[in-house]
């Protein structure tokens, strides 16, 4: 055979080649391709479901990346609107400082003393109390019923009570919507001549603003500062000093914000508490005692609370 006959055959065979390779899907008769170089049949039920199968699996991460731009976008957005929400409270913490001083008040009296001379007592009632300018604070917000400071803590706040429970978990001092909401008094509570149990409550910010940073209580430093160990509230009707007795953590429930009890009931609820507490405080309580309860959450997640307990100890 001549060089020429030779090419144009191999040339002829190579377009044959081809030819059923493009029109597989065109031809129901074309059962196989057939590679001359590498020998593999492909059938072309074979060949069609290859195809399906890349074409669902590109069809998957595209969905997989469209997700995945569209949390980073909610994460950003919402990390923007935290810190938005922040800054919100600490322009509020600024102006609200100029309002609270702490000295004494020689027209206070101590409250159910206890007989042992050598109870810590003793020495909190000498503490300075706070002194708040109400009026400034009220035109800001008519809410405003109290004020409260933690030693040893960030918690130095305006105290505010609603008729309901809710409203300023979501809504700040100003009453603009918030995330970080405000520390605020049970709707039952009697903030003037206060009940048996007053209840305030605040969340757990991660930036230790509001109730953030009351799990500092929890640390071996905070306790042993006793100066510590007390708790400032002040309300227009009168200022007043807390004397810390139990502190713990525990799984969110109802019982420790009891509001009505009985004298026999009363008494129960003070000693569960009291022996719930993680700290060994000195002081001692009985029914006679009014307590003051804070609760916030241990976390930012939420699964458990963190409750603190203290006991009137003087009024003005």
């Amino acid at each position: 055979m001549s060089s020429k006959k030779k090419r144009s055959l191999e040339k002829k065979n190579s377009l044959n080649k081809t030819t059923k390779l493009k029109n597989i899907d065109k031809n129901p008769k074309s059962l196989k391709i057939i590679s001359d170089n590498s020998n593999i049949k492909i059938t072309r039920t074979k060949y069609r479901q290859n195809k399906k199968k890349r074409k669902i699996k590109k069809a998957f991460w595209i969905i997989i990346f469209i997700i995945s731009i569209i949390v980073i976008i909610i994460c950003l957005i919402m990390i923007f609107f935290w810190h938005k929400d922040n800054e919100k409270v600490a322009q509020i913490e600024d102006e609200i400082k100029k309002v609270v001083e702490e000295k004494e008040d020689p027209s206070a009296e101590n409250v159910n003393p206890p007989e042992n001379k050598s109870d810590d007592y003793w020495d909190f009632i000498k503490m300075d109390m706070l002194n708040v300018d109400f009026d400034t604070l009220k035109q800001k917000n008519s809410d405003t019923v109290a004020f409260i400071k933690v030693n040893g803590t960030n918690v130095n706040y305006p105290v505010v009570q609603t008729n309901d429970n809710k409203y300023y978990l979501t809504h700040a001092f100003d009453k603009t919507q918030n995330s970080a909401g405000w520390v605020f008094a049970d709707y039952r509570d009697d903030m003037t001549s206060f009940g048996k149990n007053t209840i305030i409550y605040g969340h757990s910010r991660s930036n230790q603003t509001v109730f953030g940073s009351l799990k500092k209580v929890l640390n071996k430093s905070w306790y042993s500062n006793k100066n510590n160990h007390v708790i400032k509230l002040s309300t227009p009707a009168s200022n007043t000093l807390w004397q810390i007795f139990s502190i713990y953590t525990i799984n969110p429930e109802s019982y420790y914000i009891t509001t009505d009890f009985t004298d026999e009931s009363y008494q129960e609820f003070l000693t569960t508490i009291k022996n719930r507490s993680q700290i060994d405080f000195s002081g001692t309580v009985n029914t006679n005692d009014k307590i003051l309860t804070l609760s916030t959450c241990k976390d930012t997640k939420g699964t458990q609370r963190l409750v603190i307990h203290a006991k009137l100890i003087k009024q003005s």
